[in-house]
């Protein structure tokens, strides 16, 4: 079944009508394998309409594999700091899981939530690379691909160095070697321990869902199997105790299917949402990084802008005839320092936006999981109830 289609505005009016609200919607759907071996892969139909009028039409479709997504990830996050860049489902490594049904399935659910974050996002749905992601043809993506050179297209081990040498740099200070160049603003050090906070108990919660979901697939093959024995056992009496024993292998093999349907549901609406929220952390984190970054470079600027005043003063003094040159070359630190301070500002505005809308979100998305979960715990339970209370009156008979 096509997932449901998500929009800006969530308008019901025509695209390109003129007094229609500003809209974009966006679904991820039809999911394909292609190819074979190691060079196989998934391809997904990526639908959006739209009534804006960068965009070419009113409806375009295209086709899409996951490096496609990962390359716009990366654009994002190199043009956009101190927004949190919506994340991508990890790639797996293991290959007898990466073309199941279930897996597949869920990496499009992810997919699908990742591009229309980004669609709803106000400052993210007006770039230029997300047209492009949206519009262009295939081979117009491949010649993208190829060139990319971002952050994220780095191996995970390298990738994870550059946000401990960022976090890392005032380990000198420890030897007197250097002075510190970490923020000293309570209020974002409590947001630090907050992120760091909301990862672990996310990470546990996502555990345990795990566990969950496992739990009810080992109970359904377990009624499976018990039901197939119950079953075996009915057909070998052949009276009234053998068609309880058979109704009672039917009712367990009934519960097996509703609890597998279940194992999945969960899985889908609960640990899915767990799971991707604790990717949501991880890219909070990686803003940190880039913020921590930031101010660093803005406070080797200012130092190096009064070593340059100092040496100034002196070339002055001496009236040498690199005074000229000394100028020039503090003209241009000037404007450098002044350019990272003005970036520095733009990523803690743009980081404090960030973070109530992420919290805003957060809120809503979990308790849907939350809900769907009990709602489904809820149902699976008096299923459960109703099935083995419909087989007592038979099997008193039996036992009288």
């Amino acid at each position: 079944m096509e997932p449901q289609q998500r929009s800006v505005s969530g308008s019901s009016q025509s695209p390109r009508s003129p007094s229609s609200q500003p809209f974009l919607s966006v679904s991820v759907t039809d999911p394909v394998k292609l190819g074979n071996g190691v060079q196989a892969y998934i391809s997904y139909r990526v639908i959006t309409k739209t009534n804006f009028p960068e965009y070419q039409g009113p409806e375009k479709i295209v086709i899409r594999r996951y490096s496609d997504f990962v390359w716009l990830r990366d654009r994002l996050f190199e043009k956009y700091k101190g927004i949190f860049i919506p994340p991508l489902p990890e790639k797996s490594a293991v290959e007898k899981f990466r073309f199941s049904a279930e897996f597949i399935e869920m990496r499009r659910q992810a997919l699908d939530i990742f591009v229309n974050r980004i669609a709803s996002h106000q400052e993210l749905q007006q770039s230029e690379d997300l047209r492009t992601f949206l519009q262009a043809d295939e081979e117009m993506m491949e010649r993208l691909r190829s060139h990319e050179t971002g952050i994220f297209k780095k191996k995970p081990a390298d990738l994870m160095q550059i946000f401990k040498d960022v976090q890392s740099r005032v380990s000198d200070v420890v030897l007197g070697k250097e002075k510190p160049v970490e923020e000293s603003n309570p209020e974002y050090e409590k947001l630090k321990n907050y992120v760091f906070e909301l990862e672990n108990h996310l990470a546990e919660a996502q555990k345990h869902a795990y566990r969950l979901v496992k739990r009810h697939r080992e109970l359904g093959q377990s009624l499976s199997d018990f039901g197939k024995a119950a079953k075996l056992l009915g057909a070998c009496e052949g009276n009234a105790l053998g068609k309880a024993f058979s109704e009672l292998g039917a009712k367990s093999e009934t519960l097996s299917i509703k609890l597998q349907k279940e194992a999945h549901q969960l899985l889908m609406s609960f640990e899915e949402p767990l799971k991707d929220y604790v990717r949501a952390v991880q890219s909070i984190k990686a803003t940190i990084a880039e913020r921590a970054n930031a101010f660093r470079q803005q406070c080797e600027l200012a130092e190096t802008i009064k070593l340059k005043e100092i040496n100034l003063d002196k070339l002055m003094l001496t009236r040498s005839d690199k005074v000229g040159e000394a100028e020039i070359e503090y003209k241009e630190l000037k404007a450098a320092s002044e350019e990272a301070t003005n970036r520095f500002e733009t990523i803690v505005r743009l980081m404090n936006e960030e973070i109530v809308r992420f919290q805003e979100q957060k809120t809503v998305d979990m308790g849907i999981a939350f809900h769907e979960f009990a709602k489904g715990q809820a149902r699976l339970a008096n299923g459960i109830a109703d099935a083995w209370r419909s087989l007592l009156p038979k099997l008193e008979v039996c036992s009288s």
